[in-house]
């Protein structure tokens, strides 16, 4: 069984978008923090959250 690490929602609360400094939602299904201001999705790899822009996914319109 490879079973995903859940993430810590409370943790989101504390987090921002590094590049906005706005308020992030997460995304479950794809494991993502999601920045509608700047038009990013960070990935949660592993339970951890990867909040570098450059590691960072366009969103689509």
């Amino acid at each position: 069984m490879d079973a995903q690490p859940t993430f810590d929602r409370r943790m989101i609360e504390a987090l921002v978008c590094p590049q906005t400094h706005g308020v992030l939602s997460y995304d479950a299904e794809k494991q993502e923090l999601i920045s509608k201001t700047a038009g990013l999705a960070y990935p949660i790899r592993n339970g951890i959250p990867i909040m570098l822009v450059s590691e960072a996914r366009k969103l689509e319109d």
